[in-house]
């Protein structure tokens, strides 16, 4: 392993030196984020999931280039143009652009102005000018050795011409003036945008654009994407401005060494195309892909938090829940799944225009929730939700019998309705009707449901389709495995989808875990996974704490403790009188977590041969058995009646269901059709710098009504109550 990579990524983000070594040592060794932030704190030093994705991230980026580093050296080598202090140079450099900075000189070029002008000759002349030692002489006698109208070198215009190409080349070439040209452009650059095409905007969606500049430095991500898209849609023309006088004064510095040369007005112009034409063009797409990059990772880091409070709101458990998918024309497809999420029933109903079949709808409804005991409803937010809501509260209201509801986010059901996947689980049902299935069984565990969706079809970002696909796909499907294994899920009800994003399972093994629990029945101990084909020892280990099982065979199944800790934790438990089977009992459970409360940790560790990390999870696990971390956040937010947008008046205090969270505040569901906007200045009477440090979707908060514009169905709230 490099020490100096080691030391490099340990400055850089403050940690032990001991704890990444270790981290390093646990990812080159085939293992998963999740299993060595949960089973090898002692390795790491007890580094989380996040600190151990940063350092994979940045080991790959070393690693890459120290091998582009290599390649570099190896090229130019073989021009015969190394020398030792270039390569120190190549090999000190920190971060790639570095390297190809210097490598640019060397690079294998296209046919350029300046390729040309040596083939026609003008190097010396070009040699001659950048030396800048002749003080008198007449440049038309200079010029007139390197006329040749075959090469199109008519006259002296032309000779000085592709000298000033070969110049400029060598200046953009050189690797401090882009340094420092880089770093004025960075320091003083604008972004700046006008209107393009006024018809290609009709809606004025980018009017704040139209004549708009902001510093590179301050303009923040979600403005970088907004007026990408407007380019990218030719709305908008978008350049980058710098302090051209700083940067020509910081290039003559370089360049120009003699001021009373006869060559210094062709070398000034030399100096000048350098920059427009070579240098410039160049900083600026650097720099604005700079920017976009920034911007791109921010918007993934935004969607994935989003994404992760979103799987892990709380489950409904032990519920009956009736879904409805609503809609106009072909109807509200409705559903009803028992506790588990198996269909007991389907049917379309049809209360909205054109069919207007209003009475007949609530029967229907109202069967359903007589025959199978339904106390709620899950109602999609797609086309006609408004409607069918004020279909289910005037039902709960003629009822009056307990029954409430709640609306579900429907983004991605209908991908999931059409998808393989769903035609595997209901080939006898309807697209339509599988998306009612999915609305209800999100409401009664989301995790669950969630994952069988791409995770870019859930809305809950911004600008997600702006952002490079295969980066948001790549960091959100860790989001997933990170969520799904913080969860941990149940060997013998999950589903293929679930079971994929376990450590160290993938789709294959996934599939065989579900056939073998088919075809051999439910498993009765973690053990039994070693049976399971193609599973082997490696994969056991990574998955087996991950997988939870309440079973009488192996009660430390329905707990994260792992079946390598087993022996410790069982001497553990008996050391204290008790047995496995006191995990399943109440009351033995309770005086086994007084006798937890009493362990000297430090001493008993030693006298298990555990790290003190290790036990204090152990013991964690074993007083809370069966322990769902999803069941201490908030509750979905029921209701029984509807509000209308002419309900609302200024300074009224509703609750309400934060459903996205965005840089310049939270949206909010608060009973009407139009979710509205807590701008960050209302999140808290204090700075707030990032929404996420307040808010999280799934949370239910109180907010009051600042304004409402029923035109354009604006509503302002703020959380300042």
């Amino acid at each position: 392993m490099n020490e100096e990579l080691i030391a490099a990524i340990s400055a850089e983000l403050k940690i032990k030196k001991a704890a990444v070594t270790g981290a390093v040592q646990l990812l080159d060794q085939g293992n998963t984020v999740p299993f060595i932030a949960r089973y090898r704190k002692e390795l790491t030093g007890g580094l989380d999931e996040n600190q151990l994705r940063v350092i994979e991230e940045r080991v790959e980026y070393l690693r890459n280039l120290e091998k582009r580093k290599e390649e570099v050296i190896r090229l130019i080598a073989e021009q015969d143009k190394m020398t030792g202090e270039l390569e120190e140079k190549i090999r000190q450099a920190r971060i790639r652009q570095e390297v190809e900075d210097l490598y640019l000189p060397y690079r294998q070029k296209r046919l350029t102005r300046a390729t040309k002008a040596k083939e026609k000759g003008l190097e010396p002349l070009a040699v001659l000018i950048w030396e800048q030692e002749l003080t008198d002489g007449n440049l038309e006698e200079l010029a007139a050795g390197y006329l040749n109208p075959e090469l199109e070198l008519g006259d002296s215009s032309d000779v000085y011409q592709g000298a000033r190409d070969i110049i400029a080349e060598r200046i953009a070439d050189d690797a401090e003036i882009r340094k420092g040209v880089r770093r004025l452009s960075q320091q003083t650059g604008v972004l700046a945008s006008k209107l393009r095409d006024g018809e290609l905007d009709p809606e004025h969606k980018y009017q704040i654009y139209y004549q708009y500049t902001e510093a590179v430095g301050q303009i923040p991500p979600h403005r970088v994407l907004a007026i990408n898209r407007g380019e990218k849609e030719e709305v908008l023309q978008v350049k980058l401005r710098t302090a051209e006088a700083e940067i020509f004064q910081l290039i003559e510095k370089k360049v120009i060494t003699k001021q009373k040369g006869i060559f210094a007005e062709q070398l000034g112009l030399a100096l000048e195309d350098a920059y427009k034409r070579l240098i410039a063009p160049s900083i600026e797409r650097e720099i604005r892909n700079n920017l976009t990059e920034k911007a791109e990772e921010h918007a993934i880091e935004v969607f994935s938090r989003n994404l992760r409070a979103l799987l892990l709101q709380p489950p409904l458990r032990g519920h009956v829940v009736i879904g409805i998918d609503p809609g106009f024309r072909t109807g509200s497809k409705v559903c009803v799944v028992d506790p588990t999420g198996k269909v007991l029933e389907t049917g379309t109903i049809y209360p909205h225009p054109p069919q207007k079949e209003m009475e007949k709808a609530k029967k229907v409804v109202q069967a359903l929730i007589t025959k199978y005991q339904v106390r709620s409803i899950a109602i999609g937010n797609g086309t006609a939700s408004r409607e069918t809501e004020f279909f289910i509260a005037e039902l709960i209201r003629e009822l009056a019998n307990g029954v409430n509801y709640t609306i579900v986010n429907e983004a991605g059901a209908s991908v999931y309705s059409a998808s393989k996947l769903a035609s595997q689980e209901f080939p006898e049902l309807d697209v339509s009707i599988r998306g009612a299935i999915s609305i209800a069984r999100r409401l009664q565990d989301p995790l669950a449901e969630l994952v069988k969706i791409e995770p870019r079809s859930i809305g809950v970002g911004l600008y997600q389709h702006d952002v490079n696909p295969t980066r948001l796909e790549e960091s959100l499907k860790k989001v997933v495995e990170s969520a799904v294994n913080y969860v941990g899920v149940d060997l013998n009800t999950a589903s293929y989808s679930l079971l994929q994003y376990i450590s160290g399972i993938n789709s294959s093994v996934a599939k065989n875990i579900v056939k073998h629990r088919e075809e051999q029945g439910a498993f009765r101990s973690r053990e039994e996974l070693k049976a399971v084909h193609r599973l082997g020892g490696k994969t056991f280990t990574q998955a087996a704490g991950f997988l939870r099982l309440a079973s009488v065979d192996d009660p430390l199944a329905m707990t994260p403790i792992h079946p390598e800790s087993y022996p410790a934790t069982e001497l553990l438990i008996r050391d204290l009188g008790f047995c496995g089977q006191d995990l399943v009992n109440q009351e033995q459970l309770k005086k086994l977590r007084h006798s937890l409360e009493q362990v000297k940790t430090k001493e008993k560790a030693t006298e298990l041969a555990l790290g003190l990390p290790t036990l204090l999870d152990i013991i964690a696990a074993l007083k809370q058995p069966g322990r769902d971390p999803r069941d201490q956040l908030p509750k979905p937010l029921f209701r029984t009646d509807v509000l209308k947008l002419e309900d609302l008046k200024p300074d009224m205090i509703l609750q309400g269901t934060v459903r996205n969270v965005v840089d310049f505040g939270a949206f909010v569901d608060i009973g009407v059709k139009e979710d509205g906007l807590v701008h960050i200045s209302q999140l808290s009477d204090r700075y707030v710098q990032n929404p996420l440090e307040l808010v999280q979707v799934g949370d239910v908060v109180s907010v009051r009504i600042l304004e409402v514009e029923a035109q354009r169905k604006r509503i302002a709230l703020s959380m300042k109550l």
